[in-house]
């Protein structure tokens, strides 16, 4: 049963505002909590900070359904308690406000992070084992949660969404950065480009979000992936086909991209300045990410195919000319 009206917690940002995209698209009531003012919408926007128990408290009422997007999640997080007041202390403020006012669905966008570097194809059965802040505090988010679905297990809904890297128009996120390099004729691959890489398109995690409200009443986890995975080589192969370039042939070795990127770590203690390259982004483009997901058991059709999902962010961001805000994501 589609809810009578959500509370967006976050919806502000990229996911966010495809979101409520769609849930206006289909006439669905909605409106937004956030620190940052919606562009897109800002009529159905409230500024809030979900570490305020007591603006949660005063904003989130009249809902049937909290979406929690609200998250610190960049590599570069400083300080770094963030994590912990945002990620964790969110997710308390948030079961709280829902305990106090009956609401009793809650959907949050934890992340495949909480799997660290997980073997390929691991599904939502797999071992929590973070390797960085940001995975370790959606893994305790999580807990928090699921300790509140099992107050009232019968009536209450816990849907726990695990997206991998999601990309799409508009994002300048760690995809975005990737595809950029190719563009500047600066590209290098690192690596020997056989690790695979699973991704999202933004439009069809939002359309899994909403769908997922429709869920019975306990606790269902989802990896959000679109299917099928990419290796680096075909993933950039497919990108420059897009753009019309050629591949570039030069190639690194993997040792020595960790090498000059801890050259870059170094400028960046020393400089206090944030760079495109850095250790834990070298790592994180030669590592495989490739998770298997049960989204398909749910009864869920994604919208739009991954491989045509790329065609529109490669050609929107590098193709085309448009003036449009800017999502700013890692």
């Amino acid at each position: 049963m589609i809810p009578h009206r959500v509370a967006i917690i976050g919806g502000s940002g990229f996911i966010g505002t495809r979101l409520c995209r769609r849930l206006q698209k289909e006439a669905i009531s909605f409106f937004i909590v956030d620190k940052k003012e919606s562009v897109a919408y800002p009529e159905h926007a409230i500024l809030a900070d979900v570490r305020s128990l007591e603006k949660l408290r005063e904003m989130v009422s009249g809902t049937d359904v909290i979406i929690n997007l609200a998250a610190e999640h960049r590599d570069d997080v400083k300080p770094k308690s963030l994590y912990d007041e945002v990620n964790v202390g969110g997710a308390k403020n948030v079961c709280q406000v829902a305990r106090e006012k009956e609401i009793n669905t809650i959907v949050f966008t934890s992340s495949v992070a909480v799997y660290g570097f997980a073997p390929v194809g691991t599904d939502e059965s797999g071992d929590l084992r973070p390797f960085n802040d940001y995975g370790r505090t959606k893994m305790e988010a999580e807990l928090v949660y699921r300790n509140w679905q099992v107050e009232e297990p019968q009536r209450r809904k816990l849907v726990i969404v695990r997206p991998t890297v999601v990309f799409g128009e508009r994002n300048r996120g760690n995809v975005y950065n990737l595809l950029k390099q190719m563009t500047s004729g600066r590209f290098v691959m690192i690596g020997k480009g056989e690790n695979i890489k699973s991704l999202a398109y933004v439009e069809n995690v939002a359309a899994f979000l909403k769908h997922s409200v429709t869920f019975p009443p306990g606790v269902h986890v989802c990896n959000y992936v679109d299917k099928p995975d990419f290796d680096m080589n075909r993933l950039v192969a497919t990108v420059y086909q897009i753009l019309g370039l050629r591949k570039p042939r030069l190639r690194i070795p993997f040792a020595l991209g960790m090498v000059l990127a801890k050259a870059f770590d170094f400028a960046s203690l020393l400089t206090e300045k944030s760079f495109a390259i850095s250790s834990i982004r070298v790592k994180k483009f030669c590592s495989n990410s490739a998770f298997d997901t049960s989204v398909s058991a749910t009864g869920f059709v994604p919208p739009v195919p991954i491989l045509e999902g790329l065609k529109r962010t490669v050609s929107y961001e590098f193709l085309e000319h448009h003036v449009e805000s800017l999502f700013y994501t890692e």
